[in-house]
This record gives structure tokens, C-alpha cells and sequence, in this order.
């Protein structure tokens, strides 16, 4: 029915622009000095037809966005102000492409929201060599599709200047493996010229000394870092260095990813729970240079951990800011079921309440077991039961 109508809409249009030339052609070779009354309705009517081709055209644009691409309403009114479907045939072979590569159909909402102008790109010369391209780097269809469904903007950017340099330099540093790990991860880098900001930043990096294995494991594991303004990453390398880390040393990459970005906001925040803890300056900054992943942990874990630690184990704060690691284990998996082993062990008398905290937490599970659990199976036969959750201490 649209269609039917624009037609005659057109051809209403093209009989008016006809007759107006006509007009104005007659009016040129008789010489009439007057305006044409008709030619002014004709202009006022030219203007009103047009615009309700306009807004059929809209109304079209939006009626795809919402049955073809699953947005809302109110979704498909503001993504139509950036893309003006002519006809379906060409969104119909985006959207075709981008299911054949395992994009479903809610991850084709959030694309085609966040991006509408894909809808009118060519899908075989434009979108088709992106994907496979992506393919053959050995990204699985689920990966790559929940990629581009955060970062639709890998399907805009050109693949021949800015895509390949991209990989080309990342590959020139790491594994295919990593550089895959890094486009899951990080896929932003390849948006932007990877020489106006990491380029520079690795090479302040370098003239510090730190070495390539170590460049590498920042540039996979804390990508962001990498990509501030090379002003800034200065300032941050030199934070570091003040904090008496050594370039050298793999600690240091963690230090920077800690204190690079939001990440920042989350470590005043710890230094600030923690001296409520007890701690002073001089033991956030130790245990920082320890085990700077331990800084950047949620307020809950770390809430947790140290009421824990302190308040149901018994050990000052004193005692965890020497072994810092511990902040950064896993509660459900390590710390509950270890300490509830260790409060069984206390109580009974069977271990000395001096051990370390590190003798007891650091160990792997199967060493813990052997030390602490299987030693003791024949003084308290539930104990195991204890490790697993299975058991409560208040039920020996």
C-alpha cells in the first residue's frame, strides 16, 4: 500500500514539475512580465506532496526498525534520524549476513540501536570481509557476535586502514591467541590509530625499562591503559615509579592497571575502608607494592573478607596487611571453607594459633587438604564435611 502510493505520489509530483516548466517556458517566449498565480499553488503543492513522501518514507524506516530489527517504538524513532531505508531489499541482506555469523536477533536489536546507518551498508563488499575476516582469526561465531553487539562500530571502520594496521601491530607483539583475547576484551583499539596513543605509551615504557614480556602482558590483560593520552600515562608511570615499584618486574603491570581508568576511583576507596580497618598509609602502600590486585576488589569482598578475618578468625588487621593476597582470594572457594576448617582445628586444640596467616591460605587446595584436613580426619572424622560446606562448626 506504501508503496501504491508513493508511486502515485510521484508521478502527481513529476506532472506538476512538468506543467510548472511548461508554464514558465510559455511565460519566456510571449514575454509576460506578470507572475503566474498557478506557478505559486504549484510550488505550495509541490511542497506539500514532498513532504508526505518524506514522512511515508520515515514511517516506513520506522515500521522496519521495529518488525524486522525488534526495537521499540520510541527505539526506532530515534535510530530512523540516522538511517533513511529506501526500500528493504538491502537491510534484509544486512540482517541475513549478520544471523549466517551468529548475531541473534536481540543482539541484531542492540547492534542496529546503537548503529542504524549498518542497515544501509553494503553487506558484501563492506560488512562480508569485516566478518570474515574475524573469522579466520579463529574468533568462534558466539565470541564474535557478542563483540560486535557491544561494538558495532568494528562493522563502520574500515578494515583495509584501520582494522589490519591494527592487527598487524598487535600481532607484531603477540600470540594470535592473545591478539584474539585482546579484540574479546578490548576490541575499542582497533576503532581508533593505534599510533597516536599506544604506540608512544609503549615507547615511554621501553625508555623505563621495562621489558617486552612484560609490554605484552599489559597490552593483553589491561589494553585501556595503554590507549590513555599519552600525557597521562606519564603521570601514571611516574606514580608508580614513586610508589617504589620496579619497571622490570611483572608487579609493576598490575599496579598500573590498578591505578589506570576507573580503577583508580576503586583504590582510594580500598585505602580508605581499609585505614577504618586500622591499617596506616604505610601498610596500604606495603601491601599495595605486595599484591596490588588486592586494592582493587569490590567494597563487598573486601568488607567481607576483612569481618572474616578480624572479627570471627581473630587475626589484626596488622596480620593481613603482611599477607595482602589474601584480600584478592576467592571467599566461597578459599577463605570461607578454609578458615572454618581452621576454627575447627583451633578450637580443639589441634594446631598453634601462631601459624601465619600465609601457611594457611596461600597453600593449593590439594597441599591445604593433606596439612590441615586428611591429617586430622581421625581426631575430628567431620571435618572434611566442614571443608565442603556440608557440615556446621556449631554442629561438632
Amino acid at each position: 500500500m506504501i508503496q501504491l502510493c508513493n508511486l502515485k505520489t510521484f508521478r502527481l509530483v513529476h506532472s506538476i514539475f512538468s506543467c510548472t516548466f511548461a508554464s514558465k517556458t510559455n511565460r519566456v517566449l510571449v514575454g509576460d512580465p506578470k507572475p503566474s498565480h498557478f506557478s505559486l499553488q504549484s510550488q505550495l503543492l509541490c511542497r506539500h506532496i514532498t513532504s508526505e513522501i518524506s514522512e511515508n518514507q520515515h514511517n516506513f524506516t520506522v515500521t522496519y526498525l521495529i518488525n524486522s530489527c525488534g526495537l521499540s517504538p520510541e527505539g526506532a524513532i530515534l535510530a530512523s534520524k540516522w538511517v533513511e531505508l529506501q526500500s528493504p531489499e538491502r537491510a534484509d541482506s544486512v540482517l541475513e549476513l549478520l544471523r549466517n555469523h551468529g548475531v541473534s536477533q536481540t543482539q541484531i536489536s542492540k547492534l542496529i540501536r546503537s548503529h542504524p546507518k549498518l542497515l544501509s551498508a553494503d553487506p558484501e563488499n563492506t560488512l562480508l570481509p569485516k566478518l570474515e575476516f574475524f573469522s579466520s582469526l579463529g574468533i568462534s561465531k558466539v565470541d564474535l557476535a557478542k563483540t560486535l553487539a557491544f561494538n558495532p562500530k568494528l562493522l563502520a571502520v574500515s578494515l583495509r586502514n584501520r582494522i589490519l594496521p591494527t592487527y598487524n601491530f598487535l600481532r607484531s607483539m603477540l600470540s594470535k591467541k592473545n591478539v584474539v583475547a585482546v579484540f574479546k576484551r578490548n576490541s575499542w583499539i582497533f576503532l581508533g590509530s593505534h599510533c597516536k596513543h599506544v604506540v608512544p605509551n609503549i615507547g615511554l615504557l621501553r625508555e623505563s625499562g621495562m621489558p617486552q614480556p612484560c609490554i605484552s602482558f599489559l597490552l593483553t590483560d589491561c589494553t585501556p591503559a595503554l590507549m590513555v593520552n599519552p600525557g597521562k600515562f606519564g603521570q601514571l608511570v611516574g606514580e608508580v615509579k614513586e610508589m617504589g615499584f620496579n619497571l622490570e618486574k611483572s608487579t609493576s603491570v598490575n599496579a598500573l592497571r590498578a591505578l589506570c581508568g576507573k580503577n583508580k576511583l576503586v583504590w582510594n576507596r580500598s585505602r580508605e575502608l581499609l585505614k577504618m580497618w586500622g591499617w596506616s598509609e604505610d601498610d596500604v602502600l606495603s601491601a599495595f607494592r605486595k599484591n596490588p590486585q588486592c586494592m582493587i576488589v569490590s567494597e563487598k569482598k573486601l568488607m567481607q573478607a576483612m569481618d572474616l578475618l578480624v572479627n570471627k578468625m581473630g587475626w589484626s588487621s596488622g596480620m593481613i596487611a603482611k599477607y595482602p593476597v589474601v584480600l584478592s582470594l576467592s571467599l566461597e572457594r578459599r577463605l570461607i571453607p578454609r578458615c572454618s576448617v581452621v576454627k575447627v582445628l583451633l578450637l580443639k586444640g589441634l594446631i598453634n594459633e601462631n601459624l601465619s596467616l600465609g601457611s594457611l591460605l596461600k597453600p593449593a587446595e590439594k597441599q591445604f587438604l593433606k596439612i590441615f584436613v586428611n591429617r586430622y580426619l581421625g581426631e575430628v572424622p567431620q571435618l572434611l564435611s566442614v571443608y565442603q560446606g556440608k557440615v556446621d562448626i556449631e554442629a561438632l
